[in-house]
């Protein structure tokens, strides 16, 4: 009875005895050790895989805020962003040509602050216009889509049928055109208009560069290299549309080495004002002086606003008497000064280029007459 109760004791301890595990100790022969059940493992190996998982799911998570994160940093430039750029840019673009356009539509002359009056031939001449559309009206345009296209990125405006995405490509679009334009018009005023400058063109091409620079680099090098073709088809859109209108134009060359044109006079026929003569004998008396060309129209035009008396009186300094051109060189007076277009004037140590109405030339020499109006 007391074997059967051992059998039966041992029996009823075994599920006990089985998770036992046995495991060698040194000097010590075996050392009995608890393990854990199959079932306490599989359990462990669960929760084990559950904490990877979250583990992975929290980096995910990081991942994706980084990714958020770059997404809303990429296209800004020192915390702006390029969309904000292109809207300054493309409003300041608006100015400009607004201003040439109202110009063009008034028939009146620029103001040119670098250049004097080639700046003017340059604004005036055939090439600035496209199939008979002045010129500065199409960039009026063009800078106006930038200009809402930007809005609609940055969300402050929204154009009825076009989502982001279209905007973002017709953006693109328009700024290769206007930058592929631009460097037309360059190539023109180097070739065509050797040796005059104009400020309105170059400002126009730097606003134009600077668009497409911060658009393409807002867009990233994945997207444009996928519509690199669509950008490449409307630049020589461009070019062959701006070819084909000025091709008809007869050339002019603007060059000294490939003409000579002798010295000629321009009749004044208006009359002079009791102020233009007076102002005429002030300009005298201060030694002032107006430097001019005989070829000069804006020189001529000075001329008309003083009228056939006063211009008579005025010191007025001819800076090619010998003749243009060929082996024709500007007077040492001229050189001297360091003339930059006509006409330009000199008064009281002030340099004033282009063409200047008579109340200006009035202020600057310290002339009062009649409340400085004239008569």
């Amino acid at each position: 009875m007391a074997g059967f109760s051992s059998i039966l004791s041992i029996s009823r301890l075994s599920p006990l005895i089985t998770p036992l595990r046995f495991k060698r100790y040194t000097g010590l022969g075996f050392k009995c050790q608890a393990g854990s059940s199959p079932q306490m493992d599989s359990d462990s190996t669960k929760k084990g895989s559950l904490s990877q998982m979250d583990s992975d799911s929290t980096k995910k998570g990081s991942l994706s805020q980084m990714d958020s994160d770059l997404t809303q940093k990429k296209g800004s430039l020192s915390g702006i962003s390029s969309y904000t750029l292109s809207a300054a840019l493309a409003g300041l673009g608006l100015l400009e040509t607004g201003y040439l356009s109202y110009l063009k539509l008034t028939n009146s002359n620029a103001f040119c602050p670098i250049g004097g009056g080639s700046c003017g031939d340059v604004l005036d001449s055939d090439y600035s216009f496209v199939f008979g559309i002045p010129l500065p009206l199409i960039g009026m345009v063009a800078y106006s889509a930038v200009t809402l296209l930007s809005l609609q990125q940055l969300g402050i405006f929204s154009i009825p049928g076009v989502n982001k995405t279209d905007s973002q490509l017709l953006l693109i679009g328009t700024a290769t055109s206007m930058a592929t334009a631009s460097a037309y018009f360059l190539y023109l005023l180097s070739t065509k208009f050797e040796g005059t400058s104009c400020s309105y063109c170059l400002i126009s091409a730097f606003i134009s560069f600077t668009l497409l620079f911060l658009l393409l680099m807002d867009y990233g090098l994945e997207k444009i290299g996928k519509s690199l073709g669509l950008q490449l088809a409307v630049a020589g859109m461009v070019i062959a549309a701006l070819t084909n209108t000025y091709s008809s134009i007869t050339p002019q060359s603007t060059s000294a080495e490939e003409f000579t044109l002798e010295r000629y006079e321009t009749e004044i026929t208006k009359e002079s004002t009791p102020f233009a003569i007076a102002l005429a004998k002030h300009l005298h008396s201060i030694g002032a002086k107006m430097y001019g060309a005989f070829w000069c129209s804006h020189c001529n035009e000075q001329k008309e606003m003083f009228g056939k008396e006063a211009v008579k009186i005025l010191d007025y300094v001819e800076c090619f008497p010998d003749g243009a051109g060929k082996g024709r060189t500007m007077a040492v007076d001229c050189a001297v000064v360091g003339i930059e277009g006509f006409p330009t004037w000199v008064i009281k140590d002030q340099v004033l280029s282009g063409e200047q109405d008579l109340n200006t030339l009035a202020d600057a020499s310290g002339f009062v007459y009649q409340d400085n109006k004239p008569s």
